[in-house]
């Protein structure tokens, strides 16, 4: 009996050998693990630059190879496109995207793996990041995605075309009526007050003209009754959008025209004032002849609003997907990747003059230019900060709503109209 059982022993120990040599060759002849990454880093955003030598400097350590799926517009469809993705089955491994109503959908479905769930795996993911500061999901109230960093919106204006106007750089106490009146001087010498491409990005001027009739506490909420006081903040918020337009303060073709083109105009002088995201900072870094003809302040304000009260916070991060975490062959890199991704001198490099969560924060440095620096002052001077109402929208009643703003301003549909259509897809 000893002599069988120790045969039958030697028979299991060549075996096992016989397998783990099998896999060892299985996994040598595997070629490099490849990781599909899709990102909003397109080719205006001034973070782009940012992110391709990070990605490229993590494939040099790491021996993984990254494949970067970049678009051209950060919009309504390239959302819809995403998502459709995961319907079909095409997803991405790592998803950078927005940690709103957006994703609801996608951690509704079980396609994406919360911060906690990676955790029991790899506990020092994500260790560097505060965490009272990754966003919370609306659909479970667990978190998903990890930040590089926070974004705030302002005005960023083309001193040039002040000047030339006779129009002082707004500061922390400009109102709209101030602003309604500089806008006719700058048109009356010949400029175009606002660069705006209504019909392609119109959310900026959404968000900061429902503000302005709202409040910091009522700006997240989104209207309900018939004749609610959030309703009545965003019918007039968006009738201010129209009266711009009828007073001739945006491109004559802004219904038409894309976003990129608009703020082209902004950057050559055509134009005075650009509502946009933090993220046009690095963008006009790399792109003005002269940083000194640009600065970033407050947006305008009336009612109970501030200028210095902005709209901000974090609303974008690293995301895996179910389908990669479910792969052995990809889950290591996907954690790997996102880790590299976030570390802090990452970070920095993307989060200079925006917010941050690390728990080391950022130091600015010493040379910078004095658009930055009006930038990095301007977020300093902040009273409040309130993330984007258009995030507490699920995407059919957020694109419906951006859909009909070039018929609001032309009195095709009545503001009222078109948010009752918005709001019945919001349910």
């Amino acid at each position: 009996m000893k002599k069988i059982s120790l045969i039958l022993v030697f028979i299991i120990l060549v075996s096992v050998l016989a397998g783990c040599d099998s896999r060892a060759k299985k996994d040598s002849n595997a070629g490099p693990v490849e990781i599909t990454v899709v990102t909003p880093f397109r080719e205006s955003d001034g973070n782009r630059r940012n992110y391709v030598s990070a990605y490229k400097a993590f494939e040099e350590t790491s021996g993984y190879t990254i494949i970067d799926v970049e678009t051209s517009s950060v919009n309504e469809e390239w959302k819809a496109k995403v998502i459709s993705d995961f319907q079909n089955g095409n997803e991405p491994d790592v998803l950078f995207y927005f940690t709103g109503a957006d994703a609801d959908e996608l951690i509704k479905n079980n396609n994406l793996v919360s911060i906690n769930d990676i955790r029991r795996e790899y506990p020092d993911y994500a260790s560097n990041m505060k965490e009272s500061l990754l966003p919370v999901s609306t659909a479970d109230g667990r978190q998903y995605a990890v930040c590089v960093n926070g974004y705030w919106e302002g005005l960023f204006v083309n001193k040039r075309v002040l000047e030339a106007s006779g129009i002082p750089i707004p500061g922390e106490e400009y109102t709209w009526d101030q602003f309604l009146a500089d806008c006719r001087v700058i048109k009356e010498k010949g400029y175009i007050p606002i660069a705006c491409a209504l019909g392609d990005i119109p959310h900026y001027w959404f968000e900061y003209c429902v503000f302005n009739n709202g409040s910091v506490s009522s700006h997240t909420k989104i209207p309900t009754g018939a004749n609610d006081e959030i309703k009545m903040n965003w019918i007039e918020g968006l009738n201010d959008i129209k009266k711009l337009y009828e007073e001739g303060l945006f491109p004559e073709n802004t219904n038409s025209i894309s976003d990129e083109e608009t703020v082209l105009m902004m950057l050559d002088g055509e134009a005075a004032f650009l509502l946009d995201g933090s993220w046009k900072v690095g963008w006009i870094l790399d792109n003005a002849k002269n940083l000194d003809d640009f600065a970033a302040t407050y947006v305008p304000a009336k009612g109970s609003r501030k200028p210095t009260d902005a709209i901000g916070g974090f609303s974008m991060g690293y995301c895996i997907t179910r389908k990669a975490w479910d792969n052995p062959a990809k889950r290591d890199a996907c954690v790997e990747f996102v880790m590299a991704m976030t570390t802090d001198e990452v970070v920095s490099s993307f989060g200079e003059l925006t917010v941050t969560a690390l728990k080391n924060g950022v130091t600015p440095s010493a040379d910078l230019s004095s658009f930055a620096r009006s930038a990095l002052e301007m977020t300093k001077g902040c009273t409040a900060m309130v993330p984007a109402a258009q995030d507490m929208l699920n995407p059919a009643a957020r694109d419906a709503l951006f859909k009909s703003i070039p018929d609001i301003v032309t009195g095709k549909i009545t503001a009222e109209q078109a948010l009752e259509e918005s709001l019945s897809r919001a349910q």
